[in-house]
Order: C-alpha cells, then structure tokens, then sequence
C-alpha cells in the first residue's frame, strides 16, 4: 500500500497516540525490574498490557474523527486494524531481552511528536535522518542515536511517557532495538511496529556492509556496534523493507509464514486470503490467477455483442417494415382522399355550371315546368375530367343519407361509401378537414391532427404528413396558371406558411488573402432578396466560392472590407447560423446510415425543440418527397469503400440536409455538379418550393442547361479577379450584354457563352474586350471605379487580382525587392495564427437574432450516441478485426511481461 500524506500523518498520530498508551500502562504499575523479570509475573503484565491496548480505542475516538475525519470513517477499525496487538509475544521477548526495563526505552510524548514532524516535514530524498536533539547532537551521539538501536535512563530515574513537551536524557546501557520495535536514527527510544509490519533483528551482509533488510550501514570507527532491529517507519517509498513482504503473511510483527496453496498474500498482509471459486493460487503468490474470469468476461461479452449484431438487425429491420407499412397506408389514404377532393371539385363546378345554363334554358321555354325526374349519378365512377352533360342540377343537393342508401341500393362497395363521407366533410370544411379517420375507438373515431400537437402513433403522424403533401401538390399545380385574383389569394392565405424574410445586401465587398495579400474579390455590390433563386456563374478562379463563404461569414484567413447587411441593418450573418443552411462542394453526408437517417439526424439536431413531432415528420417527408429520394430513403448512402446510392442521389441528399432544418438563408456550392439534366432540374424545383415559402436562395453553378438557366430568378456574373460583370435579373442578362454589342449565337446557352468570352475562350464581336467587362458594369450602375482599375492599363487588368498592392494606387514593380526568408516565415506564422483565430471566432457564441431554440447539450448527445450505435453495428466487421489485433497485441505483451 502507497500511503500518501493524509495516510501517513493518520498512521503517524496512532503510533502517538501509542505511546501515551504505553505511558499509562507503565506508570500505573509500580513494579521493579525483578518483578517484570520474573516469569510468574510476565503473564499478568502481559495481560495487563493488552487490556491497556484494547481499552484505547475509545478514549481516541473523539480525537481521531475531528482531525482525520477526510481519511478514516471507522476509527475503531482503523485502529484495530493496526494496534490491536492480540499475539503480545514480541513484548514477552522483549521483556526478556531488556532484564525489565524495555519500559524505560519506549519513547515519550515528545520523541514521539519530534519523530514525526520530523518525517513529516522531511523531503523523502533526503534520507532517515531526523533534526539534532537533546541526545543527539554534534556533541553527544550516543550508540542509540545509530539507526536500529535504543538506549535507557537512569537506574534510579522516573520517565514520564505523557511528556510531550521535553525529551529526557536516555544516552545509559545503548542496546539494539527489540524484535517488533523501530528505532529511529537519531533517536535513543523505541517505537512499536504496527501490525502489517515485519520488524525482526537486522543481519550483517558481508559483501555489501549492510544490515539486512533495513538497508543501513553500521557506524564507522565503531568495531564493536553490531546490527540492530528496523530503524523508520514511515511510507510504503521510504521504508518499503518494513512491510510484510508479498507472498507471505505476518501473524505479529515479529513473525513471518508463507503463503500457503489456494490464498494469496499482498505487501503488508496479517493474515492469508482465500483465492475465489475458479482461481488458481499457487504456494506463495502475491496475487489470483483470475484467468478463468478473464475467459469468461470475454465470451460473455462476445455473446453479448454477437446477440446485439444479430438482433438489431432484424429489430431494426422490423421496425422499417411497420413504419414503411404505417407510411404506405397513409400515402394510400390520402392520395384517394385528394383523389375524391378533386373529383368532387370538379363534379360540383360542373354542376352549377349545368344548373346555371339548365335555368337559362327553361327561363325560356317555359314559366312554370316541375322537374318531377331525378338522373341518376355515380361521382365515385367518374373520370378526372367531368363534362356538363354528365351531371344534373339535383345532384349538388342530395344528402349524405340519400346518396348512401342509393350507393346501397345499387350494391356500392364500403369502401366507396367511406369515400363518399370524406368528401361530404370535404364539402363541409374544405380547409380544415384533412381526409383521416383515425381508429382509435370510442368517440375519438374521427380527428383532426392540429399542428403544434403531438400525435399518439405512427399511423396517424404519416396520415397527417401525407394529407399535408397531397394538399401542397394540389396547391403547387393550381399556382402554375394563377389569375391575379388567384395570387392575391394564395399572399392572404394564413395557411400558407413563410419563414423569417432575410435580405443579404453587400456593398463594395472586397476580400483580400492575408497571407499573400492577394484579392479574391473586388468591389462587389448588390443584395440576394427572399423568396428568389439567386445563381452565381463565371469562370474557374473568379471568387464564386469565396463570394458565398462571405455571405455565410466563413471566410477564413481573409480580410474583409466593405459591408454586409442583414435586412438593412449592421449584422453578423452568424447572429442567423440556426436558420442558415450552407451546401459545400463535398459531401457531408454518413456513408454507412441511410439517405433517412441522415435526414433525420439533421432534423433533430437543428429543427425547434417546439416542434411536434408530426411537424417534424412532414418536414422530412416533404424534403423526401420534393427531392425524389422516395426509393432510396432505406438505402445506405455508401462509402469508399461500400457503394450505396448514386452520385446525383447523394448530391440531393447532401442539399436535404440543409432543407430539413427549414432554413431562411440557403446557400448552395455547386449543388449541380454531377447531376444530369432531370435531377438538376427535380432540385431545382424543390429549391423553387423554398423559395415560394420565402427563402432566400444563393448558388453557384456550372453550366446549366437553358431550362435550368430560366429557372433562376437572378444572376451573379463574376470575372477572374472577383470583379462583377453583372448582377441582376436572369431574364435580362442578354438584354445587357446587346447594349455592349455582345450577341449569343443561335443554339447557344446564354451563360455558356458569357463564361466563354469571360475565359478568354470567344472573342465577342463588339468592339470590347472581356478586361473592359467589369469596368463597363461599374459605369453602367454608376458605382465608382477604383483609381487603381482606372490607372492601369486594360492588358493589365486581368492580373490585378494576384498584383499586390502599394500605397493604394500602384502596383507592385518587377524590380521591387523580395522578401527575406525571416520575413516569409514571420507572415506565415502570422497568417496561420490569424487563420486559426478566424475559426474560432466561428465557434464563439454570438448574439442569436434567429429566435429558434434548438436541442440542448443532453438531447444532441443523445442523438450523437444513437448515431454512432448505428454506425458501429453497420461497420462490425471492421471492429472485430480491430478489436481482434488489440487482442492479440495485449496476449503478446502480457506473455512477455513479468506476471510479478
């Protein structure tokens, strides 16, 4: 046992505190030293001196738990475990070997104290040697002031033990120490071992001149000193020689056995263990063999991950069979349900349509003609397109009882009949009725699921998502031919949900790389508006990338200069970061979890905490849906090494990610790349849905084909350099460039061919070159021109960007002197250290001004953790082999090392 200072000072105030107990012992018999020599009188004194023992541990109790209350609950125990001297054969032979006077050599009060400040206080490196004192000293250094030996008092001198104020004189008749007493260097007493200790008298070793096992020397100039008994007790470092060995046990301290077969003794044992069931101790072991244990703790955690593997799969696998069930019934009901809306639409237009013109008709012919003649009517058999012969005036007012008991007359299916009462509620309430019937038995039969409440199963939350996406399809394919009565209906309807509106405007925006002090973009103004698909479009190295990471407020290692406002005011975009998504170039995506399960984690991590579950279910259903990831969503999105989906799938995914947590602020880099022109095309309409909603909307692309290209509301044209050839409306973008004089040719897509001449691939007809572009458009929007664009000349222009500058107007010379290699080395350090302050000013937390409180620490571990689960079960392969080499490497260390 390694004992540390509270320990140390605990063991060191019990050996005090026996001393004063030893004092009371001795001073309340008064008897001379023939008495103690007598061998009839030793067994009383004997007994006498252990009820002394025992009765000390409650006079201390009080002592012991208001000082060393931090390291010692039991204070009995404690002191048991240590003092209770049961076998008191050491006191016997010691009695003996002093003629009755051991009681004279037993240290004080006060030797006792000086002792242990002394070790105390001591630096372990310095040795055993304690402060000069009253018989120690530089002129008096009697034999007992040698380690492992003690001396008396006078014959006719009293010693009182409880003194523990003044050391008396004990420099007559220096003996060695008792077998089961330590004598300290330094001191002319003894102290007895505690129990756990093994103090018997030290052995000369010849070779070495040192008395073993204490590991002293004898004195020189001193012929006749012989070896004494142990000289310190004080930590397990310092005075390791003390303690019972290992492999062996101590009765006394004066006594030392081996450890027999089936226990096994640690340093400091009084007494032998018994090795547990399926252990295997051998004579003289320090610790169990507790292989067996070992062995069985490994299969049974092999079992247990092998059940795990097995059975998470198929309880997983189960579950996607019940919510895929759950999912399809829903889809099923509520396409039928708007299916059945539609057709009663339609057959309801075409009846007042029919009665209208019918009252016309007969207002004619006649003034008063009954219609006695009722046609029948079958809405459930007709056909998507219904005409106005097909339906008769009398059939918009037939009741739900009638039309059923005709239905039942004519042999209707119930099917139908159920069909039939959804639309009747349809009719009632066309805009709060969703189409569900919920079996939950009892009066709860038939109900609505309100947003913002939490709905109790699967099937009702699917039902709900569903009814809720077939409603927005039908909205969708009604806002394609919109009157302007139409539009000014779809704006006031408080169904319709839109987002926070944020408006990202940007004025003389330059950003310059601190590190080589070169301009990635120059003097960009304009502003990204909700509700509109902004695209950025130029050549390799123009800044596009670097235009968006400004507006996300990611540009890292760059100054920036200029101004970027949000809504009109001078804000952070990171004030925003909740409801801002930012798509970049690589994939984000977890290769071994499904296309939903990347969704989902998404969604739980940065939607609202306020949201219901059902809301967060259609949202991840709408994000499926749109982006037509519909068959792929229980496919593994695939790694390197596993395939999975498909690259224009995983680009789509990669976008959902950003889409479930239903941002204000999208920006997309290159969210295309890759794609063909149907899934480029599927994208961009549910980026148009976003942007109907009121997001605002910003992407680089490249390349995109003529209908993609008229699917973009705006256009950011950029030149090499950062410079702005254009920004404004996508319609007018040609409109532009013909006032230059620059014309697309036929059969040509419009940013195609603006990108080629920007490259310096085409040459454009006008008289202008492509340098000129960019000062054309400064002109032409009335933005002033930098003196340095209007100083240099225009074949100088395209390297402006990677042309440091100096004194803010020219350029620097061909001649002008490089840097030296102390300088190069300063700016990067400089650079790298500014680099990194730059991200983690991204990480700092900034003023929110989105007003979304997004799950905690707690409740984002929790979904890390069930993440990770996932990911393990599905990469078992690659653990077990991983856990298997670790296994074999600890087998190969562990046989070599010293099982001791």
């Amino acid at each position: 046992m390694n004992l540390k200072n509270p320990t140390i000072s605990f063991v060191f105030f019990l050996l005090l505190l026996v001393g004063f107990s030893w004092n009371q012992f001795v001073y309340s018999q008064n008897v001379d030293a023939n008495q103690l020599a007598s061998p009839a009188a030793l067994p009383f004194i004997l007994s006498i001196a252990n009820g002394q023992l025992s009765n000390l541990s409650s006079t201390i109790n009080t002592e012991l738990s208001s000082r060393f209350r931090f390291c010692s609950r039991d204070t009995d125990a404690d002191w048991n475990r240590a003092f209770n001297f049961s076998n008191l054969e050491f006191l016997s032979s010691c009695f003996q070997k002093t003629n009755g006077d051991f009681t004279k050599r037993l240290c004080t009060a006060a030797e006792v104290n000086f002792y242990f400040d002394s070790i105390i206080l001591q630096n372990p490196a310095s040795g055993s040697f304690l402060k000069l004192n009253k018989n120690c000293n530089l002129t008096s250094w009697a034999s007992g002031c040698e380690p492992g030996w003690a001396c008396s008092v006078g014959p006719d001198e009293h010693v009182d033990l409880s003194n523990s104020l003044q050391i008396p004189s004990r420099v007559q008749d220096c003996q060695a120490c008792c077998e089961g007493f330590f004598c300290p260097q330094g001191l002319t007493c003894m102290i007895p071992c505690p129990l756990g200790s093994y103090c018997p008298l030290a052995k000369l070793n010849a070779t070495t001149g040192v008395c073993e096992p204490y590991l002293y020397q004898l004195p020189p100039g001193r012929p006749n000193h012989t070896c004494g008994g142990a000289n310190m007790w004080a930590d397990v470092d310092r005075s390791s020689e003390m303690f019972c060995s290992e492999r062996s046990f101590c009765p006394t301290s004066t006594k030392k056995l081996p450890c027999d077969t089936g226990n096994y003794c640690r340093m400091g044992s009084t007494s032998q263990n018994r090795c547990f069931k399926l252990t295997s101790c051998d004579a003289n072991s320090s610790n169990q063999n507790i292989h067996a244990y070992g062995v069985m703790l490994l299969v049974a955690l092999s079992t247990l991950l092998l059940i795990i593997y097995n059975f998470s799969d198929q309880v997983l696998a189960a579950r996607e069979r019940r919510l895929a069930k759950s999912r399809e019934a829903a889809a099923k009901s509520a396409k039928a349900t708007a299916k059945a809306q539609q057709r009663w639409k339609a057959a309801k237009d075409a009846a007042k349509k029919h009665a209208s013109g019918l009252q016309v008709q007969l207002s004619r012919k006649f003034s008063r003609v009954k219609n006695s003649g009722t046609e029948k009517f079958k809405i459930l058999d007709q056909s998507e397109s219904v005409t106005d012969d097909d339906l008769s005036t009398s059939h918009s007012h037939i009741p739900t009882t009638s039309m059923a008991s005709s239905e039942h007359i004519e042999g209707r299916k119930d099917n139908q009949t159920d069909l039939m009462g959804i639309i009747h509620e349809i009719e009632k309430d066309p805009n709060g009725h969703v189409g569900i019937h919920f079996e939950s038995g009892g009066d709860d039969v038939e109900k609505h699921i309100p947003k913002g409440k939490r709905s109790s199963t699967h099937s009702q939350i699917f039902k709900y998502a569903y009814v809720q996406l077939e409603k927005e399809k039908a909205q969708q394919q009604e806002d394609q031919n919109l009157t302007f009565s139409g539009v000014i209906k779809m704006a006031t309807n408080p169904e319709n949900k839109r987002r926070p509106p944020i408006e990202v405007s940007f004025k003389d925006l330059n950003l310059t790389l601190k590190a080589k002090n070169k301009h990635l973009l120059r003097c960009v103004t304009g502003n990204i508006k909700p509700g509109r698909i902004t695209a950025v479009m130029g050549p390799s190295g123009a800044g596009k990338t670097t235009f968006l990471s400004a507006l996300a407020g990611k540009a890292i290692g760059c100054k920036t200069t200029g101004s970027i406002l949000i809504n009109g005011k001078n804000e952070s975009i990171l004030s925003y970061k909740r409801i801002m998504g930012f798509v970049p170039q690589d994939d984000i995506v977890h290769g071994n979890l499904t296309v939903e399960e990347n969704l989902w984690f998404s969604a739980n991590c940065r939607l609202s905490v306020d949201l219901s579950k059902a809301d967060k279910v259609l949202i991840v259903e709408r994000v499926i849906e749109f982006l037509g990831l519909q068959t792929v969503r229980n496919s593994l999105v695939g790694t390197v090494e596993k395939r999975g989906i498909s690259g224009g799938q995983r680009k789509r995914v990669n976008v959902g990610l950003e889409m479930v947590i239903e941002p204000s602020v999208l920006l997309l880099d290159e969210p295309t790349s890759g794609l063909d022109s149907s899934s480029s095309q599927l994208l961009l309409r549910a980026l148009r849905r976003e942007a109907l909603e009121g997001v605002t909307i910003c992407m680089v692309v490249h390349q995109p084909s003529y209908t993609l290209f008229k699917m973009f509301d705006d256009l950011v044209l950029l030149a090499k350099g950062g410079f702005t050839v254009y920004h404004g409306p996508a319609r007018r973008v040609e409109e532009y460039f013909s006032g230059l004089g620059i014309n697309v040719p036929e059969r040509v897509t419009p940013p195609d061919h603006f990108i080629d001449i920007l490259e310096g691939i085409v040459t454009p007809n006008a008289d202008i070159s492509y340098e000129e572009l960019p000062v054309r458009w400064l002109l032409h929007n009335g933005y002033p021109v930098p003196e340095d664009l209007q100083q240099n000349s225009v074949r100088h222009l395209t390297s402006t960007a990677d042309i440091e500058q100096t004194n803010g107007t020219r350029n620097r010379v061909l001649g002008e002197r490089q840097p030296s290699f102390a300088g190069e080395l300063w700016q990067g350090m400089r650079s790298n250290v500014e680099e990194h302050h730059d991200k983690l000013r991204m990480h700092l937390k900034t003023k929110d001004l989105s007003h979304r409180k997004t799950p905690g620490i707690l409740k984002q571990y929790r979904y890390f953790l069930g993440r990770i689960g996932k990911q393990r079960l599905r990469d078992s392969k690659i653990q077990v082999i991983d856990y298997m080499i670790l296994l074999l490497a600890g087998a190969c260390l562990g046989s070599i090392s010293n099982p001791f």
